[in-house]
């Protein structure tokens, strides 16, 4: 096992229910969220629940030179590995997602066109999550993007009153297999 993965396997056992795996993603997942967050257009993009930087460097590799990745990880174990990533767009954030619209306007970042979440949303206690995907959906602008890859469907729960109904892709590559989740924030529902 490689060093980011004992690292991801040791938060698990120290918070399971925040963690929620015991190894992080696969390239193949990893390859198919970049895919999903359109990445091309993308000035400002947001990676809630980033693990040990597996996923964060796939969209890095993606993203434009002049955009930016601003990563939020509430486990310190990952905020470390994070920050020993070398790439001037990325700005590794040690907190928690429900803060997120005032993480942007501190680090001066515009509305974000992409967030992505790694986020166990089938861990978390209900107010919690419900109070992190209106923070995705305050932050995102209209027609942003918004994508998680989860192990249920509780995320569809919580996200369907302010996004409406997902797209939903499974990648089989991944252990255990995961969905992904993937919604557009409507001009509709912004002025809601």
């Amino acid at each position: 096992m490689n060093t980011s993965g004992w690292t991801f396997f040791q938060a698990f056992l120290k918070s399971p229910r925040i963690v929620a795996s015991m190894i992080p993603s696969s390239p193949f997942l990893e390859r198919r969220l970049a895919r999903s967050a359109h990445l091309a257009a993308a000035d400002t993009v947001v990676e809630i629940g980033c693990g040990t930087g597996g996923t964060t460097r796939a969209l890095l590799s993606t993203m434009r030179d002049d955009s930016h990745l601003l990563a939020i990880e509430r486990t310190a174990e990952f905020v470390a590995t994070l920050r020993q990533i070398d790439d001037p767009r990325l700005t590794v954030v040690h907190g928690c997602a429900s803060n997120l619209v005032d993480e942007l306007k501190q680090h001066r970042l515009d509305a974000a066109d992409v967030v992505i979440s790694g986020i166990p949303f089938s861990t978390l206690p209900e107010e919690l999550a419900r109070l992190i995907v209106t923070e995705v959906h305050r932050a995102l602008r209209v027609h942003g993007v918004f994508v998680a890859y989860q192990f249920s469907d509780r995320v569809a729960d919580y996200a369907h009153p302010l996004f409406g109904r997902p797209g939903v892709e499974l990648e089989m590559r991944n252990v255990p297999p995961l969905r992904v989740f993937t919604w557009e924030k409507s001009a509709a529902s912004a002025a809601a």
